[in-house]
């Protein structure tokens, strides 16, 4: 009787610990990154009461005679898959799709998890907000003008800079888009002030000095006379300021020594040439400006 109630018993113990890890994925269903548990079983004992006999040559073999003393837990398993991503509207929430864990860092302890739930602390580092742990990564790198993640060096902690500027940066390239009307009047010699501003196109674009100030860049394009499709333009920078900026601009290799340079087209409208004077053609050189 005894060894019936304890099979019982073992069995009735162990699906209470089933019930418990059920119980326990149902109160983690709404839990960020957590894993279900499963739970599976085994026979525990078997008492045997009679011994197994072979076969003689009167009779056959006898089975031998064993009772089970109930069951056990075999082993709680958590289950790694992939849970369904959704959208929290918080910018440092994270998500991992696939294998691996974040690595969270405490002192000289690392630990893992999948939870991506993160926020910022007064220093803009990415940390654990439960436990203030900090998570570890690679921060991008800028070398040369190129940006980079460098994956094998040491993780370190990840700093999201919200809320700060980025240093003051001065204006290195305009992006340089216009239309000239071939069918300009050029502009006579002894022309007054009126008659060029008349015949001339005008292109304005702000740009910044390394100090975050900004400028406005000003490039006047005017006919010149007895050259077909050559046109003059003259950089100002700050063209409204009592004192002008100075503006010097580089056509290839040569010094920086004027703000005016020339440009010839074909007859279809395509960038011919660009010249530092008007007697000579610089095809394809770079052209830098203002200095």
């Amino acid at each position: 009787m005894m060894r019936s109630l304890w099979a019982g018993v073992s069995g009735l113990t162990n699906h209470q610990t089933r019930m418990d890890v059920l119980g326990n994925n149902i109160a983690n269903v709404n839990t960020n990154g957590f894993k279900k548990g499963r739970v599976t079983f085994q026979d525990m004992l078997s008492q045997t009461l009679a011994g197994a006999a072979k076969p003689t040559d009167e009779v056959g073999g006898v089975n031998p005679q064993q009772v089970g003393l109930g069951m056990m837990v075999s082993t709680i398993d958590t289950i790694h898959t992939q849970g369904a991503l959704q959208s929290t509207g918080v910018m440092t929430d994270v998500a991992i799709q696939g294998n691996g864990f974040y690595v969270l860092k405490d002192g000289n302890k690392s630990y893992y998890t999948r939870n991506g739930a993160f926020s910022l602390d007064q220093d803009g580092r990415l940390v654990n907000p439960a436990n203030g742990r900090r998570v570890q990564g690679w921060m991008a790198q800028t070398v040369g003008g190129q940006t980079f993640v460098n994956t094998a060096a040491e993780v370190q902690d990840l700093v999201i800079p919200v809320g700060s500027k980025d240093p003051a940066r001065a204006t290195s390239d305009v992006f340089f888009a216009s239309n000239l009307d071939k069918r300009t009047p050029e502009i006579p010699a002894g022309a007054t002030a009126q008659t060029i501003q008349a015949g001339t196109w005008q292109t304005n674009f702000d740009i910044y000095d390394s100090f975050g100030r900004v400028h406005k860049l000003q490039v006047d394009f005017t006919k010149v006379p007895g050259v077909a499709n050559r046109w003059q333009a003259t950089v100002t920078v700050d063209p409204a300021a009592q004192t002008n900026t100075n503006a010097r601009v580089q056509v290839g290799n040569g010094p920086a020594t004027a703000n005016t340079f020339f440009i010839d087209f074909d007859n279809l409208g395509a960038l011919a040439a660009r010249s530092k004077s008007p007697g000579t053609n610089v095809n394809n050189a770079a052209l830098q400006g203002p200095a």
